[in-house]
């Protein structure tokens, strides 16, 4: 049995749990050892009972990793250990990383520069709207956004992301084989072919309660920051948020109504000290501070071709700052059309706002 086999076996053993492996692996080394050794030698490793020590030496009942295997690679996927250059630097140096990670797409060099975007499930038309334009505008900077493919909050970054044609990966509380919730199975394709959909669990895997916090843990290892959008006071973002910080990542959080039980979470965080977020450019202005070495990001590629009304915005647009009068006027449009013209291009980081209603081209 090989490295990986191995890996793939202990991560299928029930009531295994990733802190459990992380004590093995320190005692053992290695795999492989861990599966070679005796009833009384793993039960002496703290936190290993009987049952997971029993279940260890009768493995060949719960994994076949060469049936797994072939399960993956018929999801065109790929199993990959931390062993491997693919596997994400940043996951490696968390207290329990993953012994295994299932890929769907391609984790790239890329994707070290990585935000992980959390939020409500049944968000506000507000903040998705909050994590769509930021996703946008970070990912069109040259940044990976990370989520959990889940609906609300999650569905909208990834969606941002996509729509600039930057990259994004979608960790999931599920094995490849059970993508959840079921209707964002096309926004998974789409996320497997512009960055990857990752899993640490068996493909056979269904959701439950404990497998979206397990996952949470590898959301925020896999980025340098966690952007909270919206969260209640016992929203699921908040475990995301403390596991960052235990992580020692930078935590940002979008304001939110004090009136709603929906923000409260997220409100908390920046009392606590979280990052306030009112433009991509509160995260985008830490890289220097993030990174010993500024990291060079490289732009997304042109989200789409512009429109005939973009393209005379832009070219009304001056050396420096213009006004909106005169933006109208030059262009020739109505000033309703100019406004939300205007609007669309600020979303793809090709003209900035400057007070007094006066904008300036970034490109």
């Amino acid at each position: 049995m090989n490295h990986l086999e191995a890996c793939v076996v202990l991560n299928m053993i029930p009531s295994m749990g990733p802190v459990r492996l992380r004590r093995l692996m320190d005692a053992f080394g290695t795999a492989e050892k861990i599966l070679l050794a005796r009833t009384d030698q793993l039960t002496a490793v703290d936190g290993i009972g009987r049952e997971t020590a029993d279940n260890i030496s009768r493995w060949e009942e719960f994994a076949d990793p060469a049936v797994e295997m072939e399960k993956a690679r018929g999801l065109s996927a790929r199993i990959i250990t931390a062993e491997d250059e693919e596997y994400p630097a940043a996951l490696r140096e968390i207290h329990d990383p993953p012994i295994v990670l299932y890929v769907r797409g391609q984790i790239t060099g890329r994707d070290r520069n990585a935000v992980a975007v959390v939020g409500s499930r049944r968000a506000s038309h507000y903040a998705t709207e909050c994590a769509k334009k930021l996703s946008f505008q970070m990912a069109y900077s040259g940044l990976t956004i990370v989520s959990g493919l889940a609906r609300g909050i999650d569905s909208a970054a990834h969606q941002g992301a996509l729509a600039a044609k930057g990259r994004t990966l979608a960790v999931i509380g599920s094995g490849l084989g059970h993508i959840y919730p079921p209707e964002n199975a096309d926004l998974a394709d789409r996320i497997a072919a512009n960055g990857a959909v990752i899993s640490e669990f068996p493909i056979d895997t269904k959701p439950d309660r404990q497998t979206f916090p397990i996952r949470n843990r590898v959301v925020t290892g896999c980025s340098f920051g966690v952007l909270v959008v919206e969260a209640g006071a016992n929203s699921g973002a908040l475990i995301s948020a403390n596991q960052a910080a235990e992580q020692g990542r930078t935590l940002y959080a979008v304001p939110g109504r004090i009136d709603h039980p929906n923000c409260l979470g997220s409100n908390r965080l920046i009392q606590q000290g979280a990052k306030l977020v009112v433009s991509v450019e509160d995260i985008l202005d830490d890289l220097p501070l993030v990174f010993s070495r500024q990291p060079e990001l490289p732009a997304a590629a042109p989200a789409a071709d512009l429109t005939a009304d973009q393209e005379k915005i832009l070219e009304a647009l001056g050396p420096d700052e213009t006004g909106l009068d005169t933006i109208i006027a030059t262009s020739g449009l109505p000033a309703s059309v100019v406004s939300s013209t205007l609007l669309a291009l600020e979303i793809r980081r090709l003209v900035k706002q400057l007070p007094g209603k006066r904008f300036v081209k970034l490109i």
